[in-house]
């Protein structure tokens, strides 16, 4: 499956100032890694986040976001938003901010 390029460019802008983030290919697409953590990223034209257990529920009620059911289960703590809700640099930022908090919490690999 290919992903689109011009989103994962966007991606890159929003971590541009980190020096701890990795592109690697997974899902059919591109995932990007924070500290070794994977944070977001793209199947297809769709923004993959991993928001965790704790605030899944209340973001997966925000327009545009929907559960990542990659598997046609859906993973808890995962979430897919659809192009119309990232179409704006300042949303795209907004909902990587959460995938950000999430992972943040996590312990060092």
């Amino acid at each position: 499956m290919a992903f689109d390029e011009g989103l994962a460019e966007r991606i890159r802008e929003v971590f541009q100032n980190r020096h701890d983030v990795a592109e690697k290919k997974m899902f059919g697409g591109l995932a990007f890694m924070i500290s070794g953590h994977m944070c977001c990223g793209i199947i297809g034209e769709k923004l993959m986040l991993r928001v965790g257990a704790g605030q899944y529920d209340e973001l997966l009620q925000k327009k545009h976001a929907s559960a990542m059911d990659f598997t046609g289960k859906p993973m808890k703590g995962m979430l897919y938003i659809e192009p119309e809700g990232i179409a704006e640099d300042q949303n795209l930022s907004q909902w990587i901010g959460k995938a950000l908090d999430f992972v943040s919490t996590l312990p060092p690999k």
